[in-house]
């Protein structure tokens, strides 16, 4: 206790003399990390470290052999098979960073693993370029006024907006890549003749977690950009924010499509049938800061708050869902002792990008057992109290 009595009177004096650095950190290309100790600004250091020996204990139970694990947790589902690139996976790895700078990290960082449906907030946030661009002229807006190619025809799917893909909730019917939207995380009832005429749902009225739904979004918006989204991610967010050549995102082997004479590749949301993106966790975290600091990286505006304010406020049918970033609003999925202004993304396995808006703090995390997610974070704001 009078240790950290200490570290706040010192912090209280550095800030009133100007000594302690306003400016966020921003890491370059290449630098490594530059770091703070947790007391520089107050933390319980001891309870923190106690936070990061909790992860690394807490590793995902599933295989190292994200094949393995893939097919197995995937198993009831009808027709599922490896249709993309997979690779093995590391053990737990995290980073935790306050106004930029890094105060606590463990495992490999810089290993490039599968992130899964962490994806999704990167597919999200190519969205979000668009609209910032004027090539959506608002995620309200249907897509089948854009994509005209049959993908968004009939009575219902011509009914779907931007924001019913988005927020996982436009039941949009049909099959993209030889893959079905009612063979996607089936119902616990029934069978296949039962899923395969199922009444449709309205648009916009039930959130359904469905990688055949999201492949649907991440098609429409290649093209829209007329370009494959992986380009259009590097060269508009991933190159500006300093970001390693180490990631990649991947489609299925077969999932090609024409855009202007040349063929292009439409890459995944998701990783369950194998592909999706493949990074560290360090660049995790830059993407994770560049949210934090409200689409700016080192003063310069890469993605509108508007857009970053629309991505985290909560859909009608999931207060605990946003544009494919989760939220920590009062709701079945909600972290007890942990601020609602905490959104965060997640993917199979136990990876996860959090950002704490209030807090000036990103974590990420590698392979966490994901039902400790809630225990690690109130974990960590137990430390900076």
């Amino acid at each position: 206790m009078r240790t950290r009595i200490l570290a706040l009177f010192c912090l209280a004096l550095l800030s009133t003399s100007g000594l302690l650095a306003q400016n966020w950190y921003y890491p370059s290309f290449g630098a490594a990390w530059e770091t703070r100790a947790p007391e520089t600004y107050g933390w319980d250091a001891e309870a923190l470290q106690e936070a990061v020996a909790f992860a690394e204990g807490n590793e995902y139970t599933g295989s190292r052999d994200l094949r393995q694990a893939i097919l197995e947790g995937f198993r009831r589902e009808p027709y599922h098979e490896i249709l993309g690139p997979v690779k093995k996976r590391g053990g737990p790895a995290g980073m935790i960073l306050k106004n930029g700078y890094l105060v606590a990290s463990w495992g490999d960082t810089r290993r490039v693993d599968m992130t899964f449906s962490v994806t999704k907030s990167f597919l999200s946030t190519v969205a979000g370029l668009a609209v910032d661009r004027g090539m959506i002229p608002g995620t309200d807006s249907r897509v089948g006024e854009t994509i005209w190619d049959g993908t968004f025809e009939g009575e219902h799917n011509g009914k779907i907006t931007w924001a019913h893909l988005l927020q996982q909730n436009s039941d949009w019917s049909g099959t993209l890549w030889g893959l079905h939207d009612w063979a996607d995380r089936p119902p616990n009832e029934g069978g296949i003749d039962d899923w395969r005429n199922r009444k449709l749902i309205e648009p916009g009225t039930v959130m359904e977690y469905n990688d055949v739904r999201v492949n649907v979004l991440a098609y429409s918006l290649t093209h829209l950009w007329r370009a494959p989204l992986p380009a259009v991610l590097k060269s508009d967010i991933m190159d500006p924010i300093g970001a390693s050549t180490t990631w990649r995102w991947y489609g299925y082997d077969h999932a090609w499509t024409v855009i202007d004479g040349y063929k292009v590749q439409s890459v995944t949301g998701g990783g369950h049938s194998g592909a999706g993106i493949f990074i560290s966790a360090e660049d995790m975290a830059r993407f994770g800061l560049l949210f934090l600091s409200n689409g700016k990286w080192d003063g310069k505006e890469l993605l509108s708050e508007a857009w970053i304010r629309e991505a985290t406020t909560p859909s009608a049918p999931n207060p605990n869902y946003g544009h494919m970033w989760w939220l920590n609003q009062a709701g079945p999925r909600q972290w007890e002792g942990v601020p609602e202004s905490v959104y965060y993304a997640a993917g199979f396995g136990g990876n996860f990008i959090v950002v704490a808006p209030e807090q000036d703090v990103v974590m990420v995390l590698r392979w966490l057992e994901p039902s400790q997610i809630g225990s690690f974070v109130a974990q960590v704001f137990d430390a900076m109290r």
